[in-house]
Formats: C-alpha cells, structure tokens, sequence
C-alpha cells in the first residue's frame, strides 16, 4: 500500500484528536531495528525521539524480543486473578532498585493507570482527598489524569476535580521578570504554603511531581526545589508521589530514577514507558503501609500480564548489564554540550535544558523570549527530512525534545548531530 492510500484510511476510522507528527507529511512506519525507523516508501530515520521516551534499548532489540518471545511461547495472558513468576521477579526487581522503604507493587498497562493506582493509594492511607501538583504537570488521559494535568491542550471533556490543586512549577527559563532560581524556588514554597493555608483545612493527601516534566518540555527544577517543599508537604499530612513515568529507569544520567537526582526519598513512585522498552506497562511502588491501605477488591485485566513482565524484566536487567545509567550520562553530557553549541549559533533557541539522555531546546522569538510554535515544527520536519526524528512538547508546543535509547552510541550521536546542524540552517535561512 501507498503512504496517501493509508493515511486516507486513517483519516475514515481514527479520532482526528490522534494527530500523527508532521502533518502535511507523516510517517507510515514498516519496521524498525535498534536506532532505527523505516517507512513504508523505504525511507530510514535515526530515532532520537524513542516512541516518546518509550523504546528505551533500542527498537526490537534482540536480546529483550527472544525473553518475549519465548513467554509467548509458554504462557500470554492470566491476569492478576493468578500468579506467574515473571510478575513475582520484576516486583522484586522494582523493589530492589526503587530507594528508600519503597516496597509493594501493582502493576497496569499504562502510566495513567499507574498514575491513578497512586493517588488512589495516597487518599485511602492518609483520608484525605486533597491532591496537590503542578503547573505545566502531565498525568495521562484518563479524566482523573487529566484533572490532574495542568496543560489546557491536553485537558478534554471539561475535567474538573475540586480535590486536585495546581500550584507554580519551578519553571526558571519562564519565571517571573528578574527573579534568579533561588527566588523562583522562593516563590514556589510560599505559593504552596498558600494554596495549603488557603484552599485546604491544612491537611493534604498528597504532592505529585514529575521530577523533570515531560511534556511540560523537560522543565528541570532548580536542585534545591523538592528539599525545600517536602517539609511543608509532610507538616501538611501528605505523602509524596514521584511521577517517573517518563525520567525513570536511568533516564536523566548515573541513577535509575530522576527523583534521585535531588535527594528526597517518595513515598510512592509510578513507572510507564521505558520500563518495557514498548511493551504496554504501569507500575505502582509504595511503602508497606500505603499499600497496604488499599482495601478491598480491585484488579486489572493486563497488569502482570506474564509476557510483558518478561519483556520489562528483560528492558531492566538489560539496562543494568550494559551499565547504560552511565552511557546515558556521557552521550547526555556529549549532546548537552552540542546543543549548547547550536544555542550560541542560533539566537532562535532561548534555552537548552535537561539532564542525561532528557534534553531539549526552547524555541523563541528571536530577541524575546516569546514562544515560536511554527518554528519548532518547521525544525521537526526539517530534521525529519534529513531523516532525524525528534519530539516537542511544552505549553506552547515550542519546546523540542531529544531522547535517543539509553544505548546510544557516538556514531549515532554524530549522525544526529550533522542532521540536526543541517535542519537548524535550512530553518534559520
């Protein structure tokens, strides 16, 4: 089949909510391999964008695709009604390697359904329906996870839950005119603290964070912000949940989760994406006592399922042999430094930021800090064209991101390097 006789079926029988990147040209993919994306007309791309920070190893990735296959081959499906080993080993795994007193486990298939299980998990150990989160956060799209998502774009069906309170992201590149990151963290903790005073009875079930936000366009905190918010979140009665959805398992450089760039411990952490390297997965860690909260019936048809419990076990311990925490800090610091390079030439890209193989580049009015939509998607489509695939994100759709596998190697670095250097001089012309 021909890319337009597809697209014009997809186009008769999908949501056009589901808009595929580059619109006036998307692609129709045929197969990938490790680093790699073909489409149907035999076009090949580097794929520095990872299905959204979700092919984490590599496309099917030889030695993660034969653990799948051989449970393919044993056993697909029970659900959580029976137990199968592979479900027993990566709980244990999860809790292995999750820090502090992290240690029960429920598993879904999808961050949303993490998402949910956790602040589920939270109101039922503390009585307290009050959840607070961030500006610019994103959660899923369920309606709890978009309430709880504080992106208008992405908040459909008129989603309103009086229990969920937003307050201001440590967002330094977009603070307020002449506040430094101290202040900016300054301004944070007192919003809190007056949310908490204001919209509360002082009591609060629970802080959720993503500890770099995703789509909000990898907006990293200053590195004293949840230290300093954390005492007030406790004094409040509220436990924390640290959104890993997309920073987890060695993600942001040198440690399996981003949380752990900053020095607090979560009482309950949620996991997605590159945890399964592709395979459909949610993942809900808590204390003993939080979970142990949760009372009475609840089950979900996928989660545990055994064949992509393999596949997650097989992603981590891949991770884990092939020491790719650290690979994921040195191409990060490599692509950090490019990029920062690229900021100096182009004065269309106010600010690069990021941490380990989580990096991105805000684009910008020149001279302004104004955002310039159109200019990041003719810089996606561009490097598309040179055959480089990048993501964007942020509030105003202005923010592109790049998240190569954790396995990146400097060849491929350099591809995209000299693929990006070319799109950002046909943009710039």
């Amino acid at each position: 089949m021909s890319t337009d006789s597809i697209l014009e079926r997809y186009q008769n029988v999908m949501f056009p909510a589901a808009a595929p990147y580059h619109a006036n040209n998307p692609i129709v993919v045929d197969h990938a391999k490790d680093q790699y994306i073909w489409d149907i007309d035999g076009n090949r791309y580097l794929d520095f964008f990872g299905g959204v920070l979700t092919v984490s190893v590599g496309h099917c990735n030889d030695e993660i695709t034969q653990r799948t296959l051989e449970q393919l081959q044993k056993v697909q499906h029970t659900t959580t009604i029976y137990i199968n080993e592979n479900m027993v080993r990566l709980a244990e795994k999860v809790a292995e390697l999750t820090p502090g007193r992290l240690q029960k486990v429920y598993f879904t298939s999808s961050g949303t359904e993490a998402n949910e299980t956790a602040v589920m998990a939270a109101r039922m150990y503390t009585g307290n329906p009050i959840i607070i989160t961030l500006r610019h956060a994103y959660s899923g799209r369920s309606m709890m996870a978009m309430s709880l998502t504080a992106h208008g774009s992405w908040r459909l069906g008129g989603v309103v839950d009086p229990y969920i309170k937003h307050v201001r992201n440590p967002y330094t590149y977009r603070a307020p005119v002449g506040l430094t990151p101290e202040q900016l963290v300054d301004l944070c903790v007192q919003d809190l603290e007056e949310t908490i005073a204001t919209q509360t009875n002082g009591q609060i079930g629970a802080f959720m964070a993503e500890p770099i936000q995703g789509v909000g366009g990898f907006i990293v905190p200053p590195q004293d912000y949840f230290e300093r918010i954390m005492p007030i979140v406790k004094a409040a009665g509220g436990v924390f949940i640290a959104d890993e959805v997309q920073t987890g398992w060695g993600r942001t450089g040198g440690k399996w989760f981003g949380i752990e760039q900053f020095g607090v411990e979560p009482d309950i952490m949620t996991f997605a994406k590159g945890m399964g390297n592709g395979a459909p997965i949610g993942c809900t860690i808590a204390t003993p006592e939080i979970a142990d909260a949760v009372k009475g019936a609840t089950f979900s048809t996928f989660g545990g399922n055994p064949v992509t419990m393999a596949t997650a076990l097989a992603t981590i311990e891949y991770i884990e042999e092939n020491n790719l925490k650290d690979n994921a800090s040195v191409q990060g610091a490599k692509l950090r430094e490019k990029l920062e390079e690229f900021q100096a030439e182009f004065p269309f890209i106010g600010e690069v930021r990021g941490m380990g193989l989580m990096q991105a580049m805000e684009i910008i009015e020149p001279n302004t800090k104004t955002p310039d939509y159109k200019m990041a998607v003719a810089l996606m489509d561009t490097a598309k064209e040179q055959g480089l695939l990048l993501g964007k994100g942020g509030l105003y759709n202005n923010v592109i991101r790049i998240s190569p596998h954790l396995n990146v190697s400097d060849d491929d670095m350099n591809m995209a390097f000299d693929m990006l250097a070319k799109a950002l001089l046909e943009v710039s012309s």
